[in-house]
């Protein structure tokens, strides 16, 4: 809270008035004081006050009046006393509970038990330089003007201020003589700092926890882009800063700050509502005292300023001034948080037994009569005005209905109760030491002797439930548990309600916890919720961009990339799936990547496979053809052993494609590779037999040579087989060392896995391909030799064709089969085995199929053998 002012300290002659602090007089009075035994430090200030002599006296210090009337000074005389203006009935009452308070406490035969307390009461004017000066004359008491007469002691505790600067002005004054000051009201979170106001307490939560409240609140409903005013004071300072702190964890941005006070001109609160009109904003905070934060409301409600929904500091959330129906039109649907409330029945006696009568002397009383009843009390001797009509002495405020005598929802009031029960208990352990029964309580320690740092220091340790049920007791910092009322402004019967619907508060662990019945809060903007932002949320499957030169709460949303989702909306960072999962469409969830590998339901598995068989069939059948034609001289003079094995050698190789289609295994990955290895092996190496047999038979010299005799039907099965062995010794060793294994292969498409076969070692896998590529460059070289063979049987001219073929084949597959990507690798692969083998079968057995079915007359031996009777003797 905050009855702050902003005038700035002006020199007063007060420093001698703390020089009698902590002095004390005997605790027994004379039935009366008078100016000649007894002088006042501090008299010349000239403060109205409110007095109750006791044993201990404690101090009070409270803006009864608003306002401060300004004099100048002329240095030429003696300046004249304060005057202030702007009686206050609450905070009237503030001062009557402190007395009603010690009262209590001096009725209590427990607490302070043959001991009176007593009190003095000073008006601050919310005015600082005031404060300072009520608080230099409480702090020195009394001085003696005669030797041997006891006079008013200075005070053992100070109850003060309300306003934040009043009481950083008291604290940082009186802190250092270590006089322990109490604050109902105050709550700048600076006033914690125990390094520079050691002594200073409250009973009222600082503003460091109504920031988590009101940061609270504003995450709640989901504001983040709002607007802060504050009063150019400590409290409005140190509050907006306190509360920029806590939302700036929460990611919610205050588009602007207006700063006012209640002494600024009109043309700067006009520019303050102005800056409103133009942010377009439709939720601010105002963390301001009602005083300062009053003539903005007024000219809020004057250019009809309505549609935003307010939020409210404690300092003005219920003060009775603004809560009127014509401020209702633009605050109407206020939150805030406020003090918890408590009702004191006992009170209402004491507040309905005021009676200007009793002590006419006093400016307060005098004017609370005024006030309530309208008439002024006039003192013999004192010259009447005609402003107000004169009392006749018998009016009676017994009866009055006014919200002055409602003590059922006492907020502040009941911070000014606890904390004069607080040093109450302090003073009682202080000069109690044991505990005692009540009837042989006895102090062990003499009054006079009390030190203001010796009640600080069992203030600080103070701890107790009241009457109430309330716990009472200071942290370290001076500071009471956090507890706060959600206050909301309803329109009732004419009449601005402050409704409770809510509450905010420490939890055992630290934590802390807002609950809101939600469905009863009036909005500004109706029924609903209003909204408050920069920038719309960004939706799912989006994520923030910041604006550049623009708060944080201003963003444009762009699309994740692919890859990348949002789940939640208004996200900061897109989401990478994982390696399995890729984004929808919408990029709202990952879904799991398609797994792909070539198969045999799909156009190009079909295609493949049909091919694969046809080759197949094929090959079956020209092995058909040359056995039941094996005895026909074509086929004799082919080497009718070494074609069928052949043809059975191309028959595997055209199978082998179909253990390349279909869904990769273990199995199916070791038998594809070493498959294709062994059967293109023994494929060859039957090329090589004939091809060596064919280049032997026709490099003779002569009939009957010995080197033709050596590459008999032995040794051309004896090639094969040692060719073909080295191959499976090389696959055997392949899959012993690091066999082929399937594979999940993710850098060929973002939305898709390729299953696929990895070779396992690559060493061996091109070992495999090199091995084949050898023996087709010798069959090629061999073939090349023969090719001018004559022409009625020249086999060379077609093995060496059929070589070239599928040499290029081969060579041309190597490079398109590291480019090919996914399935597409296995198909190049496929393609590649059906080329060649294709290309042997048609290069080397398609004319002899011709000759014997086509042209039979052309298979006789006499045409087979023309000239070449050394091969004809090979071969017949």
């Amino acid at each position: 809270m905050d009855y702050d002012g902003t005038e700035s300290l002006q020199l007063v002659s007060g420093w001698s008035a703390i020089s009698g602090l902590g002095r004390r007089s005997c605790p027994k009075w004379r039935s009366s004081s008078t100016s000649e035994s007894c002088s006042r430090v501090g008299e010349e200030f000239n403060m109205p006050s409110l007095l109750k002599r006791g044993d201990i006296m404690i101090g009070g210090i409270f803006p009864v009046f608003n306002k401060e009337i300004a004099s100048i000074s002329t240095f030429d005389q003696k300046p004249s006393g304060v005057r202030c203006a702007g009686f206050d009935l609450r905070v009237f009452r503030w001062t009557q509970v402190l007395a009603f308070a010690i009262e209590e406490i001096n009725e209590d035969t427990m607490l302070l038990p043959n001991i009176s307390l007593g009190y003095r009461i000073l008006d601050s004017c919310a005015s600082p330089t005031n404060t300072l000066r009520a608080a230099l004359s409480l702090a020195g008491g009394e001085e003696e003007t005669e030797p041997g007469v006891s006079c008013l002691p200075a005070i053992s505790a100070l109850i003060a201020e309300s306003g934040s600067s009043q009481s950083l002005a008291v604290a940082g004054t009186l802190g250092p003589f270590k006089l322990p000051i109490v604050s109902y009201f105050s709550t700048c979170a600076c006033l914690s700092d125990r390094s520079k106001y050691p002594t200073f307490f409250r009973t009222i939560a600082s503003d460091y926890f109504q920031a988590k409240a009101l940061a609270a609140l504003v995450q709640r409903f989901g504001w983040r882009w709002i607007g802060a005013i504050q009063s150019d004071n400590d409290y409005g300072r140190h509050g907006v800063l306190a509360f920029k702190q806590e939302v700036k964890k929460l990611g919610v941005c205050i588009a602007f700050v207006g700063t006012i006070l209640r002494t600024y001109p009109v043309e700067k609160i006009k520019a303050v509502v102005e800056m409103i009109k133009q942010s377009g904003i439709k939720v601010v905070l105002a963390f301001v005292p009602e005083g300062d934060f009053y003539p903005l409301m007024t000219e809020m409600v004057k250019q009809n300023i309505t549609g935003i929904q307010w939020i409210a500091s404690e300092a003005w959330i219920t003060a009775p001034r603004p809560s009127t129906p014509e401020i209702y039109q633009a605050f109407g649907g206020a939150l805030g948080f406020v003090v918890q409330k408590m009702a004191i029945p006992k009170l209402k006696p004491f507040l309905t037994g005021i009676n200007p009568y009793k002590d006419a002397s006093s400016t307060f009383v005098r004017e609370f009569w005024k006030s309530m009843v309208g008439c002024k009390v006039v003192l013999p001797g004192e010259h009447a005005d005609d402003s107000h009509a004169i009392c006749a002495g018998n009016e009676t405020i017994i009866n009055s209905q006014d919200v002055f005598f409602n003590v059922t929802q006492l907020r502040v009031s009941y911070n000014v109760y606890k904390a004069v029960y607080a040093v109450a208990q302090a003073l009682h352990q202080l000069i109690f030491c044991q505990a005692v029964a009540e009837k042989t309580a006895q102090p062990c320690l003499n009054l006079a002797d009390i030190q203001p740092k010796q009640v600080t220091d069992h203030l600080q340790r103070v701890s107790f439930k009241n009457q109430f049920g309330d716990n009472v007791f200071f942290d370290e910092n001076g500071d009471p548990p956090a507890s706060y009322d959600l206050i909301n402004w309803q329109l009732r019967d004419g009449q601005v309600q402050h409704v409770t619907l809510g509450h905010f508060a420490s939890t055992a662990n630290g934590n802390y916890e807002l609950s809101i019945r939600e469905r009863d809060i009036v909005w500004r903007t109706g029924n609903t919720v209003p909204i408050s932002v920069c920038s719309v949320e960004c939706p799912l499957g989006t994520r923030k961009a910041q604006i550049k030169g623009k708060p944080i709460c201003c963003f444009d949303c762009i699309p994740c990339p692919d890859g990348t989702i949002t789940n939640t909306t208004g996200a900061a960072d897109c989401i990478p799936c994982k390696k399995e999962f890729w984004s929808n469409e919408r990029r709202t969830e990952c879904i799991p990547k398609t797994i792909e590998f070539l198969t045999y339901y799909e156009p190009m598995g079909i295609a493949l496979t049909v091919v694969s068989l046809m080759g197949a069939s094929l090959s079956m059948a020209t092995m058909l053809i040359f056995i039941c034609y094996r005895n026909t001289p074509v086929i004799k003079a082919s080497n009718s052993e070494l074609s069928i094995f052949l043809l059975f050698s191309l028959f595997l190789c055209f199978l082998c494609p179909l253990t390349f289609i279909g869904e990769p295994t273990v199995w199916a990955c070791m038998l594809r590779h070493t498959a294709f290895g062994v059967t293109f092996a023994l494929c060859i190496s039957c090329i090589l037999g004939k091809t060596i047999v064919v280049v032997t038979a026709f490099k003779a010299s002569f009939p009957g040579s010995k080197v033709a005799g050596k590459f008999g039907p032995m040794q051309q099965r004896v090639i094969v087989c040692c060719c073909t062995l080295v191959q499976i010794l090389i696959c055997v060793l392949w899959l012993k060392i690091s066999p082929p294994f399937p594979a999940l292969v993710f850098k060929h498409s973002n939305k898709k896995i390729i299953l696929e076969c990895n070779t396992g070692s690559e060493a061996a896998f091109y070992a495999v391909l090199g091995y084949i590529g050898l023996l087709s460059i010798i069959c090629l070289i061999l073939a090349f030799l023969a090719r001018k063979l004559p022409d009625n049987f020249n086999e060379a001219k077609f093995i060496t064709f059929s070589m070239l073929i599928f040499c290029a084949v081969w060579i041309a597959f190597i490079p398109a089969y590291v480019s090919s990507p996914g399935k597409f690798t296995v198909a190049v692969e496929i393609f590649a085995i059906l080329s060649s083998a294709f290309s042997l079968l048609f290069s080397i057995f398609a004319p002899k199929c011709y000759i014997i079915l086509i042209k039979p007359e052309k298979n006789t031996k006499k045409h087979v053998m023309g000239k070449m009777f050394n091969v004809g003797q090979l071969i017949f």
